[in-house]
């Protein structure tokens, strides 16, 4: 089971469809749970401190946890796919984690198995999701060898 646990709700239609339709897609492969959690509005150290309580609900220390971090090494596609295989084979349950505007508490850092950065650029937190979405669903399409990733 892969799922994104992620601060804030979609607000715009056009990211919902494309969750959606990427959900879909996914779902031939995998089973995809999407947690959204609430987006706090605090100073920046509280702030981080709730968010951190809400993500570390959903997190079981048995899962295999990867934050999606601007600071953290980049992958392409195939490493991509060719890593969330490896994961796999050893851990069925693999969460992915993106923070909120202000990125994730300290102790979420320490607490994942591994940290893996899309892009130096900076996404908008809904945008993200979907890109993350499509680079899972390029990834099965890559591990069955099937016409999808160029």
């Amino acid at each position: 089971m892969i799922k994104i646990i992620c601060i804030g709700k979609i607000k715009e239609t056009y990211l919902k469809e494309a969750i959606s339709e990427y959900t879909k897609r996914l779902s031939k492969y995998t089973k995809l749970e999407i947690i959204e959690l609430p987006d706090a509005s605090f100073d920046i150290k509280k702030t981080l401190e709730v968010e951190r309580d809400l993500i570390k609900k959903n997190l079981k220390e048995s899962d295999y946890n990867i934050l999606l971090d601007i600071n953290a090494e980049e992958l392409n596609s195939i490493e991509f796919a060719n890593n969330l295989d490896k994961i796999r084979q050893i851990n069925s349950n693999v969460n992915f984690i993106i923070g909120g505007s202000n990125g994730v508490h300290e102790d979420i850092k320490r607490m994942v198995n591994e940290k893996i950065s899309f892009s130096k650029l900076t996404f908008p937190h809904q945008l993200f999701r979907v890109i993350l979405l499509e680079q899972i669903y390029r990834s099965f399409k890559i591990l069955n060898n099937e016409e999808y990733h160029k």
